[in-house]
């Protein structure tokens, strides 16, 4: 069986409701008269407003009138005066909408403000929907005029009979009162069908829509509102009510008739209830219930709906108040009349339109909208901010006055085109969450232009200041996305003071201030927590006495160390803060650099790598030759438990006994920057004089060690193991950033390497590796084969971008230069 989806009319489809309070609302006192043509209910002394009745022109004479009641036994006296309109054209029997007050002279009931209204709005009967099978017992037949005088209420009326529970009943009826379908008045004995009137003002009963059984069946139109395993309902388009079908009275396959399909179809009473047959689908939109102005209109809501379970009688329990020309109008509205889902509340100005139902006349408002300038008057507190985060259908928001982050739900956007997006700014009124008392949500929410929404009062002093730390330039992944801010030191009024501030406050981002660099700025306060940082921050002169050169010390996975100058300290840097490519450093290379505080500590920040030579070297000393001595202590890249950076060698002669001073030494100091010698390493150096202090320090300083020879037994990415036990049941660790010259060192070479422990946790590992089955390449060679290609015109790989990690750093990186191709 075929599946279709339920027609896009079904979607939109609200069958009107015969709701008994809006039925009322013609004779309820104080309440609005619901017909879009009636005036407003004028007021008695005391502001109790009085009843709008209706009735029917009973009688015409010279000057006045008597009006028939439809609602009670009365009939009332009026002046022409009383009628709002021209007296000529109002006719005997016309519908009218009046009010009753009494004749000061006489104290009589009379009708004044009399005014027409439709006929279709006024009736002095109350017809039951249902029809009834019964038999003609006497003809209704033609009356005429005798002598100019009308005939009488009873005369030429027929008469019906049915059955109800057991008993019979005899009705009257008239011509009138016979469906113009039959081609003929229905004869005595014929079966009819018909529906009971019932006459407001007096209780009488006649028939209504006399119908012959025998004329030819009238067709019906509808659209399925219901169906269950074999039957389903139709809502019938003629009159408020729906109607019995079954599945096999369809003309066609039941499978392809769905919820909100237009049919046509005939009736049949079957068990003196009517049922639908010979169902047939139209095209969609054939059946139309309501016609819906062109107009917009603008009213006030006096009525909310409920949230609670409605019953069927309260479909249409919202009310609107709106002015016309005439005087207020209230209209009522139900919960599918709403444009959108956006949260409406009572006293809110709106515009709408007016849906009038073709089949009982009762009109309604629909495609309700909320207007802006409901916010000039409601008392909304309404507050802005931005997106902060987007979910399936809902999101949260940062607000700009307070610190709160409501949630939202996307129904609430008073725009129903708008899409939302991260960082669109908004405008919103915050409730609390009726089903989550901790909660508290975003409603009645409006997109702003970009630029509306500011979370910082920004103060008009400009102030003069010295960063005295640099804000970090990675943003975190938690909750301060910002990073860490950077700090600057100001005088207020002959006090010191500091104000953070971030790099989104520097004014140009392409000249961003350093330590030291003097710059000015402007305060702001937040408005959520009244915190004050420093915005529109300017550089003013920069510190040029603050650039720093230095020697690179070490080099690590994404960060490293710089040897200052001086030779006394080491510096942090990350790679991020080095201006071109990293895998061009080396350790030993000069650069130039600028101190920053992040966090607690000094960091290097613009880092440039500078030609060899650049800063000045240490004077050897010819005349001490080349000594020989011993570590005392390594550098604190060897052992970082130590507080000094440098190490100290001390000299000694061929018996091994000291001679002299011991000397520093650091990162130039080694003739191989990579062997890093630890403590009681036999060694070689020379003795330089300092050009800037004049003290001594020891340079060239070569490691006279013993090479040891073994194969190397795995390789695993940049890391491997060599069958040498240093330690019992353990193969040797090396790094391949100890290998020399650049060479390959795959799983069974032979290499031969210096073995070294670690100061910190004791291990042993081989350094300074040597791969013996390659002749040692000169460096020339090597520099040459990095770009090496055997034909010209073959393709290149040339690095272009290196790639960075999640955190700004290097990522994954080449540690060692590949292999020139074997020929």
């Amino acid at each position: 069986m075929s599946v279709k989806k339920p027609s896009p009319q079904w979607k939109k489809f609200q069958p009107s409701v015969q709701d008994p309070a809006i039925l009322s609302m013609h004779s309820n006192t104080g309440v609005v008269n619901m017909n879009v043509n009636a005036e407003i209910q004028s007021s008695v002394p005391g502001g109790v407003p009085r009843v709008r009745e209706t009735g029917l022109i009973d009688k015409k004479q010279h000057s006045y009138g008597f009006i028939q009641c439809c609602d009670r036994d009365a009939r009332l006296f009026f002046h022409f005066s009383e009628y709002s309109g021209n007296i000529e054209t109002l006719k005997v029997g016309e519908a009218v909408e009046f009010q009753m007050s009494f004749d000061r002279r006489t104290g009589k009931p009379v009708a004044i403000g009399v005014i027409k209204v439709d006929p279709a709005l006024v009736s002095p009967e109350i017809l039951n929907e249902e029809k009834v099978q019964g038999t003609i017992v006497q003809e209704a037949k033609v009356v005429k005029q005798k002598n100019g005088t009308l005939p009488g209420v009873q005369d030429g009326l027929g008469r019906v009979t049915y059955v109800h529970n057991g008993e019979c009943f005899f009705l009257p009826y008239g011509l009138e009162d016979v469906v113009h379908s039959s081609t003929t008045p229905p004869k005595t004995g014929e079966d009819v069908l018909f529906q009971i009137a019932t006459d407001k003002r007096d209780g009488k009963i006649r028939a209504r829509n006399v119908e012959s059984l025998d004329s030819p069946s009238q067709r019906f139109a509808g659209v399925v509102c219901s169906m269950k395993d074999t039957f389903g309902f139709i809502e019938r388009a003629d009159i408020v009510k729906e109607i019995f079908f079954h599945y096999s009275e369809f003309k066609g396959d039941i499978s392809e008739l769905i919820l909100g399909d237009d049919v046509a179809f005939g009736v049949q009473i079957r068990n003196n209830k009517e049922v639908a047959v010979e169902i047939e689908r139209l095209p969609e939109g054939t059946v139309i219930f309501e016609d819906i102005a062109v107009e917009m209109v603008k009213g006030k809501i006096l009525k909310m709906l409920k949230s609670s379970n409605r019953r069927p009688s309260e479909a249409l329990a919202g009310r609107i108040m709106y002015e016309t020309p005439k005087g207020l109008i209230e209209i009522p509205f139900g919960e599918k009349d709403q444009r959108g889902e956006c949260t409406l509340l009572q006293g809110d100005t709106v515009e709408f339109q007016i849906a009038t139902d073709r089949r009982d006349k009762l009109q309604r408002a629909t495609n309700i909208a909320l207007l802006e300038e409901t916010f000039d008057y409601s008392g909304d507190i309404r507050e802005t901010g931005i997106i902060a985060a987007l979910k399936d259908g809902y999101g949260f928001i940062y607000c700009a006055e307070r610190d709160l982050r409501p949630f939202f739900h996307f129904s609430e956007f008073m725009d129903l085109t708008y899409s939302p997006r991260l960082q669109d700014e908004l405008q919103f009124t915050v409730d609390q969450d009726p089903s989550q008392p901790t909660r508290q949500v975003a409603t009645r929410i409006k997109h702003l232009a970009k630029g509306s929404v500011s979370f910082i009062k920004v103060l008009p002093a400009v102030y003069i200041g010295t960063v005295d730390k640099e804000p970090s330039t990675h943003k975190n992944q938690g909750k301060n996305k910002e990073g860490e801010p950077g700090n600057i030191i100001y005088d207020y009024e002959g006090a010191i003071q500091q104000i953070p501030y971030y790099l989104k406050d520097v004014t140009d981002q392409n000249n961003l201030p350093h330590f030291g660099d003097k710059i000015d700025f402007q305060i702001g306060e937040l408005k959520s927590t009244g915190k004050k940082q420093a915005v529109k921050v300017r550089v003013v002169l920069r510190n040029i006495a603050g650039r720093c050169h230095g020697f690179v010390a070490t080099l690590k996975e994404n960060y490293g160390f710089i040897e200052t100058a001086d030779h006394e300290k080491e510096v942090f840097f990350h790679f991020s803060s080095f201006i071109g490519d990293t895998n061009d450093l080396e350790l030993g290379d000069e650069v130039e650099y600028t101190l920053a505080r992040k966090s607690s500590k000094v960091s290097a920040e613009n880092i440039r790598k500078l030609a060899r030579g650049t800063i000045p070297a240490d004077e050897i000393v010819r005349d001490k030759g080349i000594l020989q001595g011993c570590i005392l202590r390594p550098m604190r890249i060897v052992n970082t438990d130590q507080e000094e950076y440098c190490g100290l060698v001390q000299a000694t002669d061929e018996e091994g006994n000291e001679t002299g001073e011991p000397l520093p030494y650091g990162i130039t100091s080694l003739a191989d920057k990579r062997d890093f010698l630890q403590k009681d390493d036999v060694v070689k150096f020379q003795v330089a004089r300092s050009k800037k202090d004049d003290q001594l320090r020891a340079v060239n300083i070569g490691a006279l060690r013993k090479f040891i020879r073994a194969k190397v037994d795995s390789v695993k990415g940049q890391y491997g193991f060599i069958n040498y036990e240093a330690e019992e049941g353990k193969k040797l660790f090396f790094h391949m950033t100890e290998v020399h010259d650049g060479a390959v060192i795959q799983a069974g070479d032979e290499v031969e390497f210096v073995l070294v422990q670690n100061q910190r946790n004791g291990k042993f590992s081989a350094c300074s590796l040597r791969k013996l089955t390659d002749r040692r390449r000169p460096e020339r060679l090597l520099s040459r084969l990095k770009s090496f290609s055997e034909d010209k015109s073959s393709w290149k790989v040339v690095v272009i971008r290196n790639p960075k990690g999640p955190d700004n750093g290097k990522g994954f990186q080449p540690r060692m230069p590949l292999s020139p191709p074997v020929s």
